[in-house]
């Protein structure tokens, strides 16, 4: 069986995207702070226990040091291998704000999070890949969630989209230095994702007009959405794709 770590997976996209891995097939191993999902149900990993899935839930905090290699040795552990690590935990909400607003221990926080704890999974992911034998054209593949306030400059929110920019190159720098190893490395840029969680902009009014005016597409984004582009990322499909940033938005940045 394919094994696959998905960090912040309780609640939101990663939800989704653990959902439909374990849907293809994966043993998922469910990483995040809290078990219980923010906006209320059951947990992730009794869900797709329910539906017959293969998973195991682990209460972790990307951000702190030596959680990667604990993840990491799990879910190798149980199935002898790791092929997949979905990096979508993340940091924002009341920790991003304007430059001017931005107290050092709230950036240095939302960084923890959302750059040095990839960065700490990436390499100790890789670093078991390289243990693995090549299977078709990979030892293994990597798929961080970004966003789009990665690409663009973001007004209000200033240490998230720092921090999702540098997540964009650090995918490349993966991509990049490790594709000969057969290791790929890509990631999706979500849009407007309607979540219900803190920060959507469609809970109010205002904000919903504004999303559905400066979204092309018929209909705003949804978890499973976000989850469809990270399971062809982490299919043997996507073979010839490194180093990518993949917009899952509707259109918005052809805007």
């Amino acid at each position: 069986m394919r094994s696959a770590i998905v960090t912040g997976s309780s609640s939101g996209i990663g939800r989704a995207i653990a959902f439909r891995l374990a849907d293809d097939g994966f043993f998922v191993l469910l990483a995040d702070v809290r078990r219980d999902p923010i906006n209320g149900g059951a947990p992730t990993d009794e869900l797709i226990a329910a539906e017959g899935g293969s998973c195991q839930f682990v209460e972790a905090d990307v951000s702190v040091s030596g959680e990667a290699e604990r993840l990491v040795g799990i879910a190798a552990e149980r199935c002898e291998h790791l092929d997949v690590l979905v990096n979508n935990a993340a940091l924002a909400g009341r920790y991003s704000q304007p430059l001017v607003d931005t107290e050092r221990e709230a950036f240095d926080r939302v960084l923890a999070t959302n750059v040095t704890g990839p960065f700490l999974l990436c390499r100790a992911a890789v670093r078991q890949m390289l243990t693995q034998p090549v299977v078709g054209d990979a030892r293994g593949r990597i798929v961080n969630i970004t966003s789009q306030h990665g690409m663009v400059g973001v007004p209000g929110h200033f240490a998230y989209a720092v921090s999702k920019g540098a997540l964009v190159h650090l995918t490349r720098q993966v991509a990049v230095e490790h594709g000969r190893d057969g290791i790929i490395c890509n990631a999706v840029a979500p849009g407007k994702i309607v979540t219900g969680a803190a920060g959507d902009l469609s809970k109010d009014e205002a904000g919903l007009a504004y999303v559905r005016s400066r979204t092309p597409f018929a209909r705003l984004g949804a978890p499973d959405d976000v989850a469809a582009a990270v399971s062809f990322l982490a299919s043997e499909k996507a073979t010839y794709i490194s180093g990518i940033n993949l917009l899952v938005d509707g259109g918005w940045m052809a805007y």
